[in-house]
């Protein structure tokens, strides 16, 4: 991932919505800006937060909760757990169902691709249901 993909938060808020809403609208219901993350709404009812960090250079976190809807919650993030260390991936990991079921992931070289990444595995997910 380059540094230019994680400097300034809210330029790239904007950009995230953009592609959420004019690449994937057969699921964003429509996306939201709020003070410290980007929210999507995905058709189901769940939601898709994306977070930077303004203090850590390129800290982040894509988090859908669908505990309200399946008991399930989902998230992509970098946040340096020591009990992951041995981790092919570290620190970048996914939780998929659960906090505890956590697999490797390697984000893509741009957030814009990131995301392009993430929204598809929702998609994969919400249309299987």
């Amino acid at each position: 991932m380059s540094s230019n993909a994680c400097r300034d938060a809210d330029e790239l808020y904007i950009r995230l919505a953009r592609i959420a809403e004019e690449e994937f609208p057969d699921i964003i219901e429509y996306t939201e800006i709020k003070r410290d993350r980007l929210r999507l709404h995905i058709f189901d009812g769940s939601l898709l937060d994306v977070w930077f960090s303004r203090r850590i250079p390129c800290k982040y976190a894509f988090h859908w909760e669908r505990r309200y809807l399946d008991n399930t919650v989902y998230r992509w993030d970098n946040a340096a757990h020591r009990v992951l260390k041995g981790l092919e991936t570290f620190p970048h990991h996914f939780h998929e169902k659960t906090q505890h079921n956590v697999l490797p992931f390697k984000p893509k070289k741009t957030m814009e691709d990131t995301l392009r990444v993430i929204l598809e595995y929702v998609r994969q997910r919400v249309q299987s249901i």
